[in-house]
């Protein structure tokens, strides 16, 4: 029998080693498309209009570098900051057509090459869930 230290040990190891072919993989594609990856991570998660705070949380990282990343995105023109609805003092962060164009070569490239094609859909699905069950 495993000691309980062991397997959360390994667990931890093999999480990290995870943890770093996903991120080499998103370099990949950042760099096969002329992005940086915190700009692919962002164009992944723009998947609707929403804040830079909604984007910062997606994409785990502090509001001021999600807003760094947007400036970049604008500055592309594949962003634009756009009023909120319902809250005035709120802007939301929108995808330009250019931009949309841009996240459907991101979201090819990240899913073609993507680590978790080793596994099946299911097996990808059992992950997922597994992990949410631990972070959520």
């Amino acid at each position: 029998m495993t000691e309980p230290q062991g397997i959360d040990r390994e667990v931890c190891k093999l999480v990290h080693r995870f943890v770093q072919r996903l991120e080499a993989h998103v370099r990949r594609a950042a760099d096969d498309l002329g992005l940086t990856p915190t700009q692919v991570v962002a164009l992944r998660e723009l998947s609707e209009p929403i804040t830079a705070r909604e984007l910062a949380d997606r994409m785990a990282c502090e509001a001021s570098n999600a807003t760094f990343v947007i400036d970049r995105l604008e500055e592309q023109g594949l962003v634009e900051r756009r009023p909120h609805p319902t809250d005035r003092r709120a802007k939301r962060i929108v995808l330009t057509p250019a931009g949309e164009r841009r996240r459907g070569e991101v979201l090819e490239r990240l899913g073609t090459y993507s680590p978790l094609t080793a596994l099946s859909e299911s097996r990808q699905e059992s992950l997922r869930d597994l992990l949410r069950d631990l972070v959520v």
